[in-house]
């Protein structure tokens, strides 16, 4: 068991299955070089129970309960990392993570909601390699009314 299998394990995570898209004319992440470039992981596609799947920010659903959705699409996209690369332990830095929240247009904290899946990420990979960059957008709609949406770049180790 790697690093990052171990303190997914000491924080009680269990990875769920990778994202699969359902089109042969997508791909769930391509690598180029050393990075890894993750597409878009929606709510709708989670397993998990117990979080928003869908609906719009401040009207639908509150931020803390599209943060969770965040932080559960986080681990998600951890096990299509994982799909395509094999060893977590190769991950040497989340570069970028752009998060597209399904907001009321007077709602001005995407930023909050994103914090889910910047805080895990974080948490997992440690402060040297789970700090990143970050965009934050609240957007009109989304695919299914999902609530959030996120995507990501890796830098990968050989």
């Amino acid at each position: 068991m790697g690093r990052i299998d171990l303190r997914l394990s000491e924080l009680g995570i269990a990875l769920p299955d990778p994202l699969v898209l359902p089109s042969a004319n997508r791909t769930s992440a391509v690598q180029i070089g050393a990075m890894l470039y993750v597409s878009g992981h929606g709510a709708a596609l989670l397993e998990e129970s117990g979080v928003r799947r869908r609906g719009k920010v401040d009207l639908d659903i509150t931020a803390d309960e599209a943060r969770a959705t965040a932080r559960a699409l986080a681990i998600k996209m951890i096990a299509t990392v994982k799909h395509h690369v094999g060893d977590l332990d190769r991950v040497d830095r989340v570069v970028k993570i752009l998060g597209l929240i399904n907001s009321h247009p007077d709602f001005e904290k995407p930023n909050v909601v994103l914090n889910g899946a910047s805080d895990l990420f974080y948490e997992v990979f440690g402060p040297e390699i789970g700090c990143h960059a970050r965009s934050s957008l609240g957007v009109e709609t989304l695919a299914e009314r999902q609530p959030v949406e996120i995507e990501g770049i890796f830098l990968i180790r050989d």
